[in-house]
C-alpha cells in the first residue's frame, strides 16, 4: 500500500496561503488597534472640551458676579465707608503679575504665571450684622461680608502643587487672607478696563486700557466696565492634528497694536511640547460695574 499523499485537489492550506492569512490578520489587528486608539483619543478630547466649557463658564460667572458687586457702598453705617478713601479705589489690578495667598491684598506682586496673566482686585462694602452679615454681600468664595467690614474679591493665576496653573479667588475672612482655586489649566488670564474719559463722566467707557495704562492716568475711579479673557487647556494631549493655532484674547487688532501687553496673544508653537496638542478654549466677557466708584 502506498503512503497517503497531501490533498492534491487544493482543499487544504499550503504554506504560502497560511503566511498570507497571518499577514492579513496582523494587518486587520493593526487597523483595529489604530481605530481603537483614535476613538479613545477622540473620546478624551470630547471629555476635555466638555470640562473646559463647564470650567470656563463657571470662572466667568464667578468673576462677573464680583465685578457687578464691586464699588458697592453700604450707606447704613454711622461711619464713612472705607470705599470712599481716595487712595483705595474699588477696582484695581496689575499686569503680568501674581500674588501670594497670604499677602495683604495685591500690595506685594510676584512674578507672573502662565503667559503674563493679570491680577484683578475688587473692593466692596459688607452688609448686615454678625460675622457673615445678612448674606446679600459676598466675596468671590461665597462667604458673606458683614456691614462693618470691607470685602475683597481678587482674581489671579498661580501654580498648584503639581505645577499646573490655576485661576484663584483670594478673599479676606475673620481669620485672615485665603485663596481657593476656581479652575485649572490656565494658559492666560487677561483684563482690560473700560475707562470713562468724559467730563463730566457719563458712565460709558470711551476706551479700554490695561492696568498699567489706567494706573498711569490715575483713572481707576473712572473705570465703568471690565473685559475678561481666559484661555484654558485640557488635562492631556488629546488632539490628533498638528495645527499651530494662535489665540488673540482681545482680538488680533488689539494684539497687533499692543505688543507690550504680555499674554494677550498666545501661540501654541511657543508653549511647552507637552501642552501643544491639548484641547483649548477661549472665554471672554465684558461686564459693566453696577456701582460707580467716585
Amino acid at each position: 500500500m502506498k503512503p497517503a499523499r497531501g490533498n492534491v485537489n487544493g482543499s487544504g492550506w499550503g504554506l504560502v496561503e497560511f503566511l498570507i492569512a497571518i499577514a492579513l490578520g496582523l494587518l486587520l489587528t493593526l487597523l483595529a488597534s489604530g481605530l481603537l486608539i483614535a476613538t479613545a483619543s477622540n473620546y478624551r478630547n470630547h471629555t476635555d472640551n466638555a470640562w473646559l466649557a463647564d470650567g470656563g463658564r463657571y470662572a466667568l460667572q464667578t468673576m462677573a458676579q464680583a465685578i457687578r458687586q464691586g464699588a458697592y457702598i453700604n450707606w447704613d453705617g454711622d461711619l464713612a465707608p472705607p470705599e470712599l478713601d481716595p487712595d483705595a479705589p474699588a477696582v484695581d489690578g496689575r499686569d503680568a503679575a501674581s500674588i501670594s495667598r497670604s499677602s495683604d491684598g495685591i500690595s506685594k506682586p510676584l512674578p507672573p504665571v502662565a503667559n503674563g496673566s493679570d491680577v484683578l482686585a475688587l473692593r466692596f462694602s459688607g452688609s448686615g450684622a454678625g460675622a457673615s452679615g445678612d448674606g446679600s454681600s459676598v466675596n468671590c468664595a461665597g462667604f458673606g461680608v458683614a456691614g462693618a467690614s470691607q470685602g475683597w474679591s481678587i482674581f489671579y493665576v498661580a501654580e498648584d502643587a503639581s505645577g499646573e496653573a490655576e485661576l484663584r479667588c483670594k478673599y479676606r475672612s475673620a481669620s485672615g487672607w485665603g485663596a481657593d482655586a476656581i479652575v485649572r489649566g490656565v494658559d492666560s488670564f487677561q483684563v482690560l478696563y473700560g475707562v470713562d474719559t468724559d467730563t463730566p463722566v457719563d458712565g460709558v467707557p470711551n476706551t479700554y486700557l490695561n492696568a498699567t495704562a489706567v494706573q498711569a492716568m490715575a483713572g481707576w475711579r473712572r473705570v465703568c466696565s471690565i473685559k475678561l479673557a481666559l484661555l484654558l487647556h485640557g488635562e492631556r494631549n488629546t488632539r490628533s492634528d498638528t495645527v499651530n493655532t494662535r489665540y488673540d484674547l482681545f482680538g488680533p487688532a488689539y494684539s497687533d497694536a499692543h505688543g507690550e501687553d504680555i499674554g494677550v496673544r498666545v501661540v501654541e508653537g511657543s508653549l511647552p511640547a507637552s501642552q501643544r496638542l491639548r484641547a483649548r478654549r477661549l472665554f471672554s466677557v465684558t461686564v459693566a460695574l453696577r456701582n460707580r466708584d467716585g
